[in-house]
């Protein structure tokens, strides 16, 4: 079986690429030809794979320290992610399994609403590990190994949000259509979107955020409207995915948006 190469949007910046589209199809192949059980395959990532995740790991990192979670802080450090090579899915996901329980699963690329929050639900992530364009590494319109790495896997080892994404998974068993599309809009304005307020002032805890380096800074400007989060409200609020987000919602603690979110499941 292989990966089609009209998966990327026109709009990709490798999208004229062949040679990208190619390497991105073999990393993505050692997903598809894993079967259950099996160890989460290694890449070898090439010295331009490299060079992007140096580029993504230095900008994002320097901007942390002012504007990530506490808790996001203590775990990236506890990481000590390398900064001249692609860190390998199978060693995070050896550390989120101490941390929390939670586990990475190798994935050739996008999957279903449905499919991705069922794994949630059993606390596994679906992960990419092919990398975003070398010409623009602070820019991916797709999740990539740095999104993965950078935004999802620090929060997943913080408890409070591990057991919010799972409850949100958990929202996803024996769901209709209509309610997975709103566990999948509530998703977005947590898990990848969500900010909360620490000391008076918002910081990010949501990994869109958390790996994207220009909307983290834009996030938390000013120029962003802020409301409470409110889980009803939040399901049925519709989100733009090609500009940055105009509109977020704050919790006090990564534990609120549980308790939350755990209300709207229960109600559901």
């Amino acid at each position: 079986m292989e990966v089609s190469l009209v998966e990327l949007e026109s709009d990709h910046p490798g999208f004229h690429d062949l040679e990208y589209r190619k390497r991105r199809d073999e990393i993505a192949r050692l997903a598809m030809d894993q079967q259950a059980g099996d160890p989460i395959p290694r890449v070898e990532y090439t010295a331009v794979e490299n060079s992007t995740w140096s580029a993504v790991h230095e900008g994002l990192s320097s901007l942390y320290a002012r504007l990530a979670c506490a808790e996001f802080n203590e775990v990236f450090a506890a990481l000590q992610y390398p900064t001249d090579r692609v860190p390998q899915i199978a060693d995070v996901d050896a550390f989120l399994q101490r941390r929390t329980g939670f586990r990475m699963q190798p994935v050739a690329g996008l999957v279903s609403a449905r499919e991705f929050l069922g794994a949630l639900s059993r606390r596994v992530f679906c992960s990419t590990q092919y990398i975003r364009y070398h010409s623009k590494p602070l820019y991916t319109p797709e999740p990539d190994v740095c999104h993965e790495l950078m935004g999802h896997a620090p929060m997943l080892a913080i408890p409070e949000f591990a057991d919010l994404s799972q409850k949100i998974g958990e929202g996803a068993r024996d769901a209709t259509d209509e309610q997975i599309e709103q566990l999948a809009t509530l998703y977005w304005f947590t898990v990848e979107y969500g900010v909360v307020r620490q000391n008076g002032e918002l910081k990010a805890y949501g990994a869109g955020l958390l790996s994207s380096f220009g909307e983290i800074e834009h996030a938390l400007s000013g120029a962003v409207e802020i409301r409470p989060f409110d889980a009803d409200e939040a399901a049925v609020t519709a989100y733009p995915i090609t500009t940055y987000q105009p509109l977020l919602f704050e919790v006090g603690t990564i534990g609120e948006a549980f308790e939350k979110m755990a209300d709207f499941v229960r109600r559901m």
